[in-house]
Formats: structure tokens, sequence, C-alpha cells
């Protein structure tokens, strides 16, 4: 018979879990790059802007979900609600699988950013019921350099399955995955929130919570900050795959451009784990977002007086650069927003998630739509999403935060 002790996971595991609980969601978005021009000729849609579609709605399926799961896990449990969002991204995927318009594949990649937010906003609240402080933030930057993995290999696999089989079986392929995870997540993660501690649904303790995070400085300001650098990642993300595939016309070679960007932000999620406990996060975040829009501003300046169209290697100096920035922003913003929150993680957790996505999704769906076949729109929306940022980020640090907590 298998002791409690030896039932509990270790430091390791637990990371590796909660990795996978998030990458599902970038492996649903990033294996699927390659493959939007071939879907979008299956599906008949003529515009080609309109293929990022299939990527924005992912994202908006997972803002509405943020704000049903963080609540749902507050009263019933945090595995409960895990299992619930994983049969809905399931069905999700089979409704995608078997679309035969845009219409349908935008309901079923809604059903499956829904459903997958369970796993991303709960795992986020199963971190804070264990860690708290530059402790979580620590932790949280190890999950997202365990986590970039998978959208490094991702379009790889994407492309892989591209060349061997119809774009139907990516999906198929991120349906298996879903259920190794569920098999592992159910057997071996612990209930992180006793009965004792569970609060049941109600809509004013929702409204109560939510006037809580955008009456907080620190939360509404790092929340705020966290959705403005999303809205251009979100945006690059739409249009990565034009920008790599067309313009540059790079074909079958994406995975590997698009890899070297993954590695950047996951370079700067391990450094930001080590580095975090000795500076602090507040130190962190004012100078990546001060890099973010100091390189764009001056790549911005380049486009615009000496080269109208730069090189691949040097875009890619740029944007690896960059995304490098954004990747230490990542590592801390969610924690740092969550800081105050510990005593509704649930609901503060889906309040952030749902809040920073929905300013991501609008504006990274219009940076997306900007594309003219030049990558001056993507530049452009990193300086003003960068300088935003830098604004939401020093009007919050205006107030301590306290490690302590």
């Amino acid at each position: 018979m298998i002791t409690q002790e030896k039932s509990v996971m270790k430091f390791g595991e637990f990371v590796a879990l909660m990795a996978m609980m998030m990458s599902l969601t970038a492996l649903s978005i990033d294996a699927m790059l390659p493959a939007l021009t071939e879907i979008g000729n299956d599906l008949g849609v003529i515009e080609p802007n309109d293929n990022q579609l299939i990527i924005s709605t992912l994202f908006l399926g997972l803002a509405f979900g943020q704000l049903f799961y963080g609540p749902l896990s507050d009263g019933i449990g945090r595995k409960p609600s895990v299992y619930i969002g994983l049969v809905l991204f399931a069905l999700g995927c089979l409704v995608s699988i078997f679309a035969e318009n845009l219409s349908v594949m935008l309901i079923g990649r809604a059903l499956q950013g829904f459903g997958l937010s369970g796993t991303r906003t709960i795992s986020v609240a199963i971190i804070r019921d264990k860690f708290k402080g530059d402790k979580m933030a620590q932790v949280m930057s190890f999950v997202m350099a365990a986590f970039i993995v998978v959208p490094t290999i991702a379009p790889f696999m994407g492309q892989g399955i591209l060349l061997i089989a119809h774009w139907k079986f990516i999906f198929w392929t991120i349906l298996g995955l879903g259920f190794m995870l569920f098999v592992w997540f159910s057997t071996r993660q612990q209930e992180t929130l006793p009965k004792e501690n569970r609060v049941k649904f109600s809509g004013i303790k929702m409204l109560m919570a939510a006037k809580e995070v955008v009456t907080t400085r620190v939360s509404l300001g790092y929340t705020l900050a966290a959705g403005f650098i999303s809205s251009a990642f979100v945006g690059f993300l739409n249009s990565s795959q034009q920008i790599f595939q067309i313009q540059f016309d790079l074909g079958e070679k994406f995975p590997i451009f698009f890899a070297s960007m993954a590695l950047s932000v996951g370079a700067a999620s391990f450094v930001n784990g080590k580095l975090v406990l000795r500076f602090g996060m507040k130190f962190m975040v004012k100078w990546a977002s001060i890099g973010v829009s100091l390189l764009s501003v001056l790549f911005a300046v380049l486009m615009l007086t000496v080269l109208e169209s730069p090189s691949l290697t040097l875009f890619m100096i740029y944007l690896c650069t960059n995304v490098f920035c954004v990747g230490i922003l990542f590592g801390n913003l969610n924690s740092m927003a969550m800081e105050p929150l510990g005593h509704i993680a649930g609901m503060g957790a889906a309040i952030v998630g749902a809040l920073s996505t929905f300013i991501s999704v609008p504006f990274g769906a219009y940076i997306g739509q900007c594309y003219d076949g030049t990558v001056f729109p993507l530049v452009l929306s990193f300086v003003v999403f960068g300088v935003l940022t830098a604004i939401s980020i020093w009007i919050s640090g205006n107030k301590p935060l306290d490690k302590s907590k």
C-alpha cells in the first residue's frame, strides 16, 4: 500500500504537471499556425487575414471561461473544476474536427478556449494555494520555462502532421494529449482547497471580488500591464504565420524561426526564476517593460528612416530580444496582480486572467488584422503597448508589495 507521503508529488513533478496544464493552451494555438492557410482553403475562407480568427476565437473562449472556473473551483474544489474544463475542451476539439465552414470552426475553437481556461486558471490558483510572494513568482517562472518547450515544438508537430496527414489530425493529437493530462492530473495531483475553505458561488461575492481587484491599485495596475503586453504578443501570434511563411517565404521552415522566438521567452522565464528572489519582481518588470519600449521605438525609427523592409536576420534579432523582455513580464505580472488576493485566490485568478485577456483579445485581433505585408504594424504595436505596460507598472509600483505575505 502506498503511503500518503509517497503519493505526494515532488517539486519537479508538480512544476511539470502545472506546465502541462498551461501548455495545452499553447499547443492548441501554436500547432495550428502552420495549418491556417490549409484550414482556410478547406473551409472556403476568402480573406487571408480572416484565418487569424481561428487563433483569436480561442483566446475569446479563454476570457469568458476564466470568469466561470475561478468561482467554480472556489466552490467545488480545484480538481472537479479541471475535469469539467477538460471535457469541454474535448467537445470543442470534436466540433472543430467535423467543421465544414469557418463559423462552425470558430464555435469549436471558442469551446476549446472555454475548456482550456479551466486548466489555465485553476493551475494558477493551485500554485497560489501552495506558494506566496516571490516564491510563487519563482514557481511560476519555472513553470513557464518548462511550458515554453511546447510552443517551441508545437509548430514542428503541426508542420510534421501536415506532411503526412490532414490538418484534422492536429486536433486529434491535442485531444489525445488532453486525455493524457486528465489521467495524470486525476491520479497524481492532490486537492489543494480543503472543503472547509470552499466558498459557495455567489453573484454578489463575484462582484465584490471584481470590485476588490479594480479598486486595489496593485492588482488592477499589474492586470492592466499584463493585458497590454499580451495585446502585442497576441497580435504577433495572429500574424506570425503570414509574416514568416508568406512575407519572408519560409514555407515549411516556419517552425524553426518560431521556435527561436519561443526559446527566447523560455530563456527569459528561466532567468527570471533565478533572479527574482535576488532582485524582486518590481525590479524585473520595470526594466523588462523599459526594454520592450526602447527596443521597439528604435526598430520603428529604423524602419521609418533607413530600412523600410528589414531583412529576416535583423527582424529575428529584434524579435528574439524583444520577446525575451516579454518573457520576463509574463513570469511576474500575474503573480504581482494576485499578491493581495490570496484570500480570494480562485475568483481573483479568474478576474485577473479574464480582465487581462479581454484587453488582449480585441487589441491583438486588431493588430493582426492590420497586417499589410510588412512587420511595421507589429513593431508599432509593441511601441504603443510596451509604453502602456511601463506606465501601468510605474503606477502600480508606487505602492510596495509586502513580501512577507
